[in-house]
């Protein structure tokens, strides 16, 4: 039951999202679409809710509800951040909106990107392993929590992963090609014919 909520929460959270897009842009009702994309927080409070109900009615804690914890901090950690970037695209494509912003590529800016969404990693591990946490201690079972410990190291080191990705970037920026200057075009000689002579 709880991974089909996980998925159905998936499905979901993009649903919403082209039907709120849609309504902004397409519709032209911009305050309705708002108020759908506002939906999309009540996805993971119900998935939250139902692995709550699930571990009081006896349930024993297992790698679903572990996975459910770990996409309600993902989705914390990178919802907001998804639906901007995808927001900003569906702007310039049928609203006249500016070109979305492209990530840079070189250099210290490209080291500041990656810094920022390792962050976000970092809120959702935090995110996880707090709620991990609060599971373990409602549970009470020491004995029975294996599962739902493992799942708080899966969460942290992922963030330490990423952490580590994120600082090549800083340790060894990526440069940008060289700029290749104007090319020098070489004058075409003009061969002149031989001079003929008059006699």
């Amino acid at each position: 039951m709880i991974v089909t909520l996980i998925i159905i929460c998936e499905v979901g959270f993009w649903v919403l999202l082209a039907a709120g897009l849609a309504l902004r842009y397409l519709a032209k009702k911009p305050r309705l679409g708002a108020a759908v994309l506002l939906l999309e927080p009540l996805l993971e409070v119900v998935l939250l809710v139902v692995t709550t109900i699930d571990l009081k009615n006896g349930a024993e804690p297992d790698w679903k509800h572990g996975l459910a914890v770990i996409y309600i901090g993902f989705t914390v950690g990178y919802g907001h951040y998804t639906i901007k970037r995808i927001d900003a695209r569906v702007a310039h494509r049928f609203a006249g909106g500016p070109p979305p912003v492209k990530p840079p590529r070189y250099g210290m800016a490209r080291a500041r990107y990656e810094g920022k969404l390792w962050l976000r990693t970092v809120v959702a591990a935090a995110v996880a392993a707090t709620l991990l946490q609060l599971a373990i201690w409602y549970v009470g079972d020491a004995s029975g929590t294996e599962s739902l410990t493992g799942w708080q190291f899966t969460a942290l080191r992922a963030a330490g992963i990423h952490g580590v990705i994120a600082l090549t970037y800083l340790l060894w920026p990526k440069k940008a090609p060289p700029e290749s200057g104007p090319t020098r075009v070489e004058p075409t000689r003009v061969e002149r014919p031989p001079s003929v002579t008059k006699r």
